[in-house]
């Protein structure tokens, strides 16, 4: 029996080609915050938003987004992955920068109603390709002084998205940035909000100028720590246990919450700790993890004048790579979602 997803003519696109980039799909949905209630949310196909050139989120940075992905199963279905902890994060972003809350059910309404619009998006089961959706909040309305926005916009946006990195699931060198920090202690850096990303530029560019497609911060108040990749969370395998960094600066990767969990449901130990810089030698493996990527393996950090290896080669060591591929296939339908993360969307 065809599924109602095998029915929707599809957009005709190179989905095992895409890249990680922007490609205009049909519709976004927009809630707006004014009197203190968000209105019913409307589906529109205007690619761009007006607002007052004195908008809060301009000024001074009160915006907070998201990033999940919607996947094709095996057996046609589409689903969402993990939603509900998108929303936990967003919720998390919005209490600390003094935005109206986006409530759970209003959350993934907006997400569903988006992705059935878009239906013919969702890149077939099989490409490697997903939809990626955006959720992202505004602070609206004119505002001169230092203080939160009267009003708000909440959108959600979606566009089909290929491997992060052109390689796909290839290692790829790292090193420690040691001259720039991401995120202030006690900051917002455990928040999803624009302003940590462009204070990461910096260390990014400098990185990649030097031969590294990504770089490691320290902890940003003792510079001793590790704290996270430009793009995602640090993770490193050392015999039967999965590490990753505690700390209050670091954004908590959905990704991440999901490995260790399997990780641990595979038998392994999994320690959220501060892991010292001087622990970087000790590792058999390493992983950048989030949700554009999921796991990036990385062969090699360099630190000051001396480079440590990972895996084999290009390739991932085998402990990432099961990871890497269970999670995959959890996300496809191709394996028991035994933790129900998968929300299917009726289309």
């Amino acid at each position: 029996m065809m599924s109602k997803a095998q029915k929707i003519e599809k957009a005709p696109l190179q989905w095992s080609e895409l890249p990680f980039g922007y490609v205009k799909t049909d519709f976004n949905v927009r809630y707006y915050y004014e009197n203190g209630a968000w209105s019913r949310g409307d589906l529109v196909a205007d690619e761009s938003i007006t607002m007052h050139m004195a908008a809060p989120c301009l000024h001074y940075g009160q915006e907070a987004f998201e990033g999940l992905k919607v996947f094709e199963t095996h057996d046609g279905r589409i689903v969402a992955f993990r939603l509900d902890e998108n929303q936990k994060r967003l919720q998390k972003s919005c209490e600390r920068i003094f935005t109206p809350i986006v409530p759970p059910d209003m959350f993934r309404d907006a997400v569903h109603r988006v992705v059935r619009a878009n239906a013919k998006f969702v890149p077939p089961f099989g490409t490697g390709a997903s939809l990626y959706v955006r959720p992202l909040i505004l602070g609206m309305g004119a505002r001169i002084g230092l203080g939160p926005a009267d009003e708000y916009l909440f959108l959600v946006m979606a566009t089909p998205v290929g491997p992060y990195y052109k390689g796909g699931f290839k290692a790829v060198k790292a090193m420690v940035v040691e001259e720039f920090d991401r995120a202030a202690p006690l900051g917002v850096g455990d928040c999803k909000v624009g302003g940590n990303y462009a204070a990461g530029l910096r260390g990014e560019i400098y990185g990649k100028k030097k031969g590294y497609p990504i770089v490691l911060y320290l902890d940003p108040k003792e510079k001793r720590y590790l704290d996270e990749f430009s793009t995602s969370n640090f993770i490193g395998i050392k015999g039967n246990t999965y590490v990753t960094p505690h700390s209050e600066s670091i954004l908590p990767s959905v990704t991440n919450k999901s490995l260790s969990q399997l990780a641990a449901d595979m038998g392994m130990t999994v320690e959220r700790r501060p892991i010292d810089v001087a622990e970087l030698p000790e590792f058999d493996e390493v992983g950048a993890v989030g949700t554009a990527a999921v796991i990036t393996p990385v062969n090699l950090i360099h630190y000051r004048d001396r480079d440590y290896t990972y895996g084999s080669g290009d390739d991932a060591g085998p402990v990432i790579t099961k990871l890497y591929n269970h999670l995959s296939k959890i996300r496809t339908g191709e394996i028991e979602d035994k933790f129900n993360w998968l929300d299917e969307v009726e289309v």
